[in-house]
């Protein structure tokens, strides 16, 4: 009898397992619908993705770069225009003279490392800057003249990747303004025992994307590194597949990688890199700098030189991402320049 009651509970508890794991399976489905159709993924992650999340955040790097100029300033009656700057004695006909600095920060991928070589992708806009800069005096009407107000000179640059060794100092590799695409590297060759993460995930399609999907970022905003979601909007539109993104990010972003998943976790794929958000410039007056950047007395009202600083700020919710098309785009037009200079970056050729 009491054996007869065992087999009894034995059969009880199989068909309630057998129940629950139909209502859990049946719950799956309808939860997660068909993941692997070979498409990229618009719904949340069904599982953790920390480890790969974390391994990915250490390849992904903090770049500044800071270039200095000689600057000229002129009078109206120099008589200084495009034509002849070049061959005048600017010294001689400048009635100030001094420098100029300028600095930009964002994001860069290390995407290469072998050999002591290390290369790390960003924009262009973080590191490239123009060799001359000019500024014309304006007219009566509001625009500007033929005649040179200023000139900058740049006199020397440097690009830096936080945390490398020897100074974290760079060398601009490749670089394309239009694609605002750039490559930096530096050879370690004395230190070859060292070792770097690599991003080690494949570029995908950005062209396969489609409203809504799902999309992790990377990168420095404001210098603090981090990781965010966003979901895809306006796919396809230019030539290379180039979208938007809902993310919320501030100034340093740029440069940072934009990962989506294909058929669910670890499925990622490169798909992009943030561009710019957008931003609306103005223009304000402010007191000449203290030494040792002391500050003015709020209460004693303010009568010394005035000078125009350029604000600008940040209409929040969007981004613009370069596509991976343009970057295999953009390595295949270096690869000439890459290879001679022994960065063999296969694996954005394919």
């Amino acid at each position: 009898m009491k054996r007869m009651k065992n087999i009894s509970l034995m059969l009880s508890f199989l068909c309630i397992s057998l129940v629950l794991n139909d209502c859990s399976t049946s719950s799956y489905k309808d939860i997660y619908p068909i993941l692997r159709d070979g498409k990229y993924d618009s719904e949340f992650p069904y599982k953790g993705a920390s480890d790969e999340l974390r391994n990915i955040s250490l390849t992904v790097q903090r770049i500044h770069s800071s270039i200095f100029y000689k600057t000229y300033i002129f009078d109206q009656s120099a008589n200084l225009t495009i034509g002849n700057y070049k061959t005048a004695d600017l010294k001689s006909l400048a009635i100030s003279e001094g420098y100029a600095d300028q600095s930009t920060s964002g994001s860069g991928t290390t995407i290469y490392f072998k050999e002591g070589k290390v290369a790390i992708l960003t924009c262009a806009h973080i590191v490239q800057f123009p060799d001359t800069i000019i500024s014309y005096f304006p007219n009566a009407e509001g625009g500007f003249t033929e005649y040179i107000q200023s000139i900058f000179i740049k006199e020397s640059q440097a690009i830096y990747a936080a945390g490398f060794p020897e100074g974290s100092v760079f060398e601009l590799l490749a670089v394309d303004a239009k694609s605002d695409l750039a490559l930096i590297g530096k050879d370690y060759k004395i230190l070859s025992g060292l070792m770097f993460p690599v991003f080690s995930y494949p570029p995908g399609k950005a062209k396969e994307l489609d409203w809504g999907t799902f999309v992790y970022l990377f990168g420095y905003p404001i210098n603090y590194q981090m990781v965010t979601k966003a979901i895809v909007s306006n796919p396809n539109r230019d030539e290379y597949g180039s979208f938007l993104v809902d993310a919320v990010v501030n100034n340093g972003m740029s440069g940072g990688i934009v990962l989506a998943i294909r058929d669910g976790v670890p499925n990622f794929e490169m798909v992009g890199m943030v561009q710019w958000v957008p931003e609306e410039e103005e223009n304000i007056l402010v007191p000449k700098k203290l030494n040792n950047n002391e500050k003015y007395n709020p209460i004693v009202p303010y009568k010394g030189e005035e000078f125009v600083k350029r604000f600008s700020s940040i209409r929040y919710g969007i981004a613009r991402v370069i596509s991976a098309e343009a970057i295999i785009e953009f390595f295949k037009k270096n690869k000439e320049i890459l290879f001679e200079k022994k960065y063999y970056v296969e694996k954005f050729l394919q």
